[in-house]
Parts: C-alpha cells; structure tokens; sequence
C-alpha cells in the first residue's frame, strides 16, 4: 500500500490566464515607487537594461519579474527589494484574499496607456501652463461633485413658462 502523500506540494489552482496575485501586487508596487520617484518607465527600463514595453509589462503583472530583475529595479530606484513586497498577504491569506486584493485606481491608471500618454504630454508642458491646466481638472472635479440640476433648470432658474 502506497503511503499518502501531503497535498502541501500541489500545483495551485489557476483560473485562466489571471495573474497571481502577488505578480499583480508586486507589479504595482513597482510603478509606485517609479512614480513617486518621479522616474519614467523609458528612463528605469534603460537603467536596467530592458525595453520600456517590457517594464509595462511588469508593472501590469502581464510577465513575471524575475528575482534578478525585482533586484536591479529597486538597485536603480535606489529602494530595497522588500520594497515591492510590503503589504502583499502572507503565504496562507493570499488564496482566501486572491479576489479580494485592494486596488489602487492611480496606480492603475498611471500604468495605463491613457495615463501614461497624459503625463508624457503633461511634463513637455512648461511648468506655469501645467500648474493651470491641474487647476483646470481639479475645478472640473469640484463641479462633478456638485449636485445635479433637475430636467429643464439651467444655471439654477427654471426655463421656460413660469
């Protein structure tokens, strides 16, 4: 009789093509270091060595970082490679949390093409013009905020027949 094996070396459970929760943790652990360390992913992709979209790649968990590389992105941002795991779950919690990881939607959109391509376009602008246009979106982030007007009221007065 074969003596039963423990199921603690059993392959774990995939759900299609998903990334693992701590290549999604780790990747945006990255692209928030680089950004607070106001470094672009053309400028740390060139530091180590690689091509930027390769980094974009990291940073959306859609490739693996390799322990070699996790090494040299946080050499080249100057943190150290614990850095990209602080606040990802312990061994045990990161089965029950997989679907539960908390998102960063700055993060995500920073990562992003549209984020990206915004900021590329926000730095070339001089610095007085950029200061305005922040203005711009935070005044139209306030008006969002405000309460809607009713169906056929403009500017607070009734139109029309009174």
């Amino acid at each position: 009789m074969k003596a039963k094996r423990s199921n603690r070396f059993q392959a774990a459970p995939t759900i299609g093509r998903q990334p693992h929760p701590a290549d999604l943790h780790v990747g945006r652990q990255i692209a928030m270091v680089r950004v607070q360390s106001d470094v672009s992913q053309g400028q740390l992709a060139r530091s180590i060595g690689i091509s930027f979209q390769q980094l974009q790649k990291y940073e959306n968990a859609r490739n693996r970082v390799s322990a070699s590389m996790i090494y040299e992105i946080g050499r080249s941002l100057g943190v150290p490679v614990s850095r990209f795991f602080e606040g990802l779950p312990q061994n045990d919690e990161i089965g029950r949390q997989a679907s539960h990881l908390p998102v960063d939607e700055r993060i995500e959109f920073i990562a992003s093409a549209e984020g990206r391509h915004l900021i590329e376009r926000l730095i070339q602008l001089p610095p007085r013009v950029r200061a305005r246009v922040s203005a711009l979106i935070a005044a139209i982030g306030e008006e969002l905020t405000l309460p809607r007007y009713d169906e056929g009221q403009e500017d607070g007065r009734r139109t029309g027949a009174g």
